[in-house]
Protein backbone atom coordinates (compact mmCIF):
# COMPACT_ATOMS: atom_id res chain seq x y z
CA UNK A 1 0.00 0.00 0.00
CA UNK A 2 1.45 3.29 -1.24
CA UNK A 3 -0.10 6.92 -1.88
CA UNK A 4 -3.39 5.56 -3.33
CA UNK A 5 -4.09 3.43 -0.60
CA UNK A 6 -3.39 6.11 2.11
CA UNK A 7 -5.57 8.61 0.06
CA UNK A 8 -8.24 5.82 0.06
CA UNK A 9 -8.59 4.92 3.92
CA UNK A 10 -8.54 8.67 4.47
CA UNK A 11 -11.07 9.53 1.89
CA UNK A 12 -13.24 6.76 3.08
CA UNK A 13 -12.58 8.25 6.85
CA UNK A 14 -14.41 11.48 5.77
CA UNK A 15 -17.02 9.52 3.92
CA UNK A 16 -17.77 7.17 7.45
CA UNK A 17 -17.46 10.44 9.13
CA UNK A 18 -20.08 12.22 6.72
CA UNK A 19 -22.52 9.07 6.94
CA UNK A 20 -22.41 9.09 10.63
CA UNK A 21 -20.85 6.09 10.95
CA UNK A 22 -18.24 7.70 13.73
CA UNK A 23 -16.50 4.41 14.75
CA UNK A 24 -15.56 3.13 11.28
CA UNK A 25 -14.02 6.25 10.55
CA UNK A 26 -11.93 6.36 13.03
CA UNK A 27 -10.41 3.10 11.84
CA UNK A 28 -9.94 3.97 8.63
CA UNK A 29 -8.27 7.22 9.96
CA UNK A 30 -5.89 5.40 12.14
CA UNK A 31 -4.90 2.83 9.69
CA UNK A 32 -4.52 5.70 7.17
CA UNK A 33 -2.34 7.54 9.91
CA UNK A 34 -0.69 4.33 10.35
CA UNK A 35 0.38 4.16 6.87
CA UNK A 36 1.71 7.26 6.44
CA UNK A 37 3.94 6.56 9.86
CA UNK A 38 5.16 3.26 7.97
CA UNK A 39 5.90 4.48 4.46
CA UNK A 40 7.91 7.46 5.75
CA UNK A 41 11.30 8.20 4.00
CA UNK A 42 13.29 10.56 5.75
CA UNK A 43 16.30 12.39 4.61
CA UNK A 44 19.51 11.21 5.14
CA UNK A 45 23.07 12.30 5.14
CA UNK A 46 25.53 9.79 3.85
CA UNK A 47 29.36 9.88 5.20
CA UNK A 48 31.30 10.51 2.46
CA UNK A 49 34.51 8.07 3.38
CA UNK A 50 34.80 5.80 0.67
CA UNK A 51 36.30 3.43 3.02
CA UNK A 52 32.96 2.68 5.34
CA UNK A 53 30.28 0.58 4.46
CA UNK A 54 26.62 1.84 5.60
CA UNK A 55 23.86 -0.02 7.60
CA UNK A 56 21.62 -0.75 4.45
CA UNK A 57 18.49 -0.35 6.79
CA UNK A 58 16.86 0.80 10.16
CA UNK A 59 16.87 -1.33 12.84
CA UNK A 60 18.66 -3.53 15.56
CA UNK A 61 21.64 -5.60 15.25
CA UNK A 62 20.76 -9.75 15.63
CA UNK A 63 23.62 -11.32 14.11
CA UNK A 64 27.15 -9.63 13.37
CA UNK A 65 29.99 -12.42 13.24
CA UNK A 66 31.63 -14.83 10.69
CA UNK A 67 28.63 -16.17 7.98
CA UNK A 68 27.76 -19.38 6.90
CA UNK A 69 29.29 -21.34 4.64
CA UNK A 70 26.50 -20.48 2.07
CA UNK A 71 26.24 -17.23 1.84
CA UNK A 72 26.55 -15.00 -1.03
CA UNK A 73 30.39 -14.25 -0.86
CA UNK A 74 31.39 -17.59 0.11
CA UNK A 75 33.77 -19.14 3.15
CA UNK A 76 35.46 -16.27 5.17
CA UNK A 77 32.79 -13.82 4.70
CA UNK A 78 30.97 -11.83 7.97
CA UNK A 79 27.42 -11.47 8.32
CA UNK A 80 25.59 -8.48 9.68
CA UNK A 81 21.89 -9.01 10.67
CA UNK A 82 19.46 -6.20 11.06
CA UNK A 83 15.96 -6.56 11.98
CA UNK A 84 13.27 -4.21 11.02
CA UNK A 85 9.71 -3.69 13.31
CA UNK A 86 6.90 -2.43 11.79
CA UNK A 87 7.90 1.12 13.71
CA UNK A 88 11.13 1.37 12.00
CA UNK A 89 11.87 2.60 8.54
CA UNK A 90 11.80 0.46 5.92
CA UNK A 91 13.58 1.85 3.20
CA UNK A 92 16.69 -0.01 2.22
CA UNK A 93 19.86 1.63 0.75
CA UNK A 94 22.59 0.59 -0.75
CA UNK A 95 25.76 0.05 1.74
CA UNK A 96 28.45 1.03 -0.40
CA UNK A 97 28.59 2.49 -3.50
CA UNK A 98 29.19 0.28 -6.82
CA UNK A 99 27.49 -1.68 -9.98
CA UNK A 100 25.19 -4.31 -9.22
CA UNK A 101 26.16 -7.75 -10.25
CA UNK A 102 23.73 -9.97 -9.14
CA UNK A 103 19.78 -9.45 -8.01
CA UNK A 104 18.39 -12.81 -7.21
CA UNK A 105 14.80 -13.07 -6.24
CA UNK A 106 13.70 -16.51 -4.09
CA UNK A 107 10.03 -17.46 -2.78
CA UNK A 108 10.05 -19.25 0.56
CA UNK A 109 8.49 -18.93 3.98
CA UNK A 110 7.32 -15.91 6.55
CA UNK A 111 9.08 -17.18 9.64
CA UNK A 112 9.26 -14.57 11.99
CA UNK A 113 12.41 -12.11 10.97
CA UNK A 114 14.19 -12.00 14.33
CA UNK A 115 14.45 -16.05 14.05
CA UNK A 116 17.78 -16.96 12.20
CA UNK A 117 16.68 -19.74 9.95
CA UNK A 118 14.70 -17.04 8.04
CA UNK A 119 17.79 -15.97 6.37
CA UNK A 120 17.63 -19.23 4.51
CA UNK A 121 14.24 -20.36 4.59
CA UNK A 122 12.16 -17.45 4.06
CA UNK A 123 11.42 -15.35 1.00
CA UNK A 124 14.13 -12.62 -0.08
CA UNK A 125 16.03 -10.65 -3.10
CA UNK A 126 19.45 -11.38 -2.90
CA UNK A 127 21.75 -8.72 -4.19
CA UNK A 128 25.80 -8.30 -4.56
CA UNK A 129 27.35 -4.64 -5.06
CA UNK A 130 30.85 -4.78 -6.75
CA UNK A 131 33.37 -1.55 -5.84
CA UNK A 132 36.69 -2.23 -7.87
CA UNK A 133 37.85 -5.91 -6.43
CA UNK A 134 36.12 -5.26 -3.03
CA UNK A 135 32.25 -7.21 -3.58
CA UNK A 136 29.65 -6.79 -0.32
CA UNK A 137 26.33 -8.95 -0.76
CA UNK A 138 22.86 -8.22 1.11
CA UNK A 139 19.44 -9.84 1.47
CA UNK A 140 16.13 -8.25 2.04
CA UNK A 141 14.20 -10.68 3.84
CA UNK A 142 10.52 -10.93 4.29
CA UNK A 143 9.24 -11.69 7.82
CA UNK A 144 6.11 -12.96 9.30
CA UNK A 145 3.89 -9.70 8.41
CA UNK A 146 5.37 -8.91 5.42
CA UNK A 147 4.18 -9.97 2.19
CA UNK A 148 6.28 -7.84 -0.49
CA UNK A 149 9.53 -7.00 -0.93
CA UNK A 150 10.22 -4.05 -3.58
CA UNK A 151 13.70 -3.44 -5.27
CA UNK A 152 14.16 -0.48 -7.73
CA UNK A 153 17.60 -1.64 -9.24
CA UNK A 154 17.96 -4.34 -12.10
CA UNK A 155 21.57 -5.91 -12.70
CA UNK A 156 24.29 -3.77 -14.10
CA UNK A 157 22.95 -0.46 -12.42
CA UNK A 158 25.24 1.83 -10.37
CA UNK A 159 24.32 2.80 -6.84
CA UNK A 160 25.97 5.47 -4.68
CA UNK A 161 26.92 4.66 -0.97
CA UNK A 162 23.72 5.14 0.69
CA UNK A 163 20.96 5.61 -2.19
CA UNK A 164 17.68 3.99 -2.08
CA UNK A 165 17.06 0.78 -3.57
CA UNK A 166 13.93 -0.36 -2.17
CA UNK A 167 11.86 -1.34 0.64
CA UNK A 168 10.26 -4.26 2.23
CA UNK A 169 6.89 -3.65 4.01
CA UNK A 170 6.26 -4.12 7.33
CA UNK A 171 8.26 -6.40 9.70
CA UNK A 172 11.42 -8.12 8.11
CA UNK A 173 14.82 -8.29 8.02
CA UNK A 174 18.18 -7.25 5.75
CA UNK A 175 20.80 -9.40 5.97
CA UNK A 176 24.45 -7.80 4.87
CA UNK A 177 27.77 -10.11 3.82
CA UNK A 178 31.07 -8.23 3.96
CA UNK A 179 34.82 -9.66 2.77
CA UNK A 180 36.80 -11.16 5.21
CA UNK A 181 39.35 -8.20 5.65
CA UNK A 182 36.14 -5.84 6.84
CA UNK A 183 36.32 -4.57 10.76
CA UNK A 184 32.90 -4.56 12.25
CA UNK A 185 32.12 -0.76 13.81
CA UNK A 186 28.50 -2.71 15.51
CA UNK A 187 27.47 -5.18 17.43
CA UNK A 188 24.63 -7.43 18.59
CA UNK A 189 21.88 -5.32 20.07
CA UNK A 190 23.15 -1.87 18.25
CA UNK A 191 20.59 0.40 16.95
CA UNK A 192 21.47 1.74 13.34
CA UNK A 193 19.97 4.10 10.69
CA UNK A 194 20.26 3.55 7.26
CA UNK A 195 22.22 5.10 4.85
CA UNK A 196 23.70 7.06 8.29
CA UNK A 197 25.15 4.47 10.47
CA UNK A 198 28.30 3.30 9.79
CA UNK A 199 28.57 -0.66 10.09
CA UNK A 200 31.54 -1.51 8.79
CA UNK A 201 35.15 -0.44 7.36
CA UNK A 202 36.90 -1.83 4.34
CA UNK A 203 40.46 -2.43 4.20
Amino acid sequence: MGLLGLAGLLGLAGLLGLARLGWLAVVCAALGLFTAFFFRDPPRRIPADPRIVVSPADGRVVVAGHAPEANPLGPGATQLSIFLSIFDVHVNRAPIGGRITRADYHRGEFLPAFDHKASLRNEQNSVVVEQGATHVAFKQIAGLIARRIVFHKRVGDTVERGERVGLIKFGSRVDLFLPAAARLRVGVGDRVSGGVSVVAELP
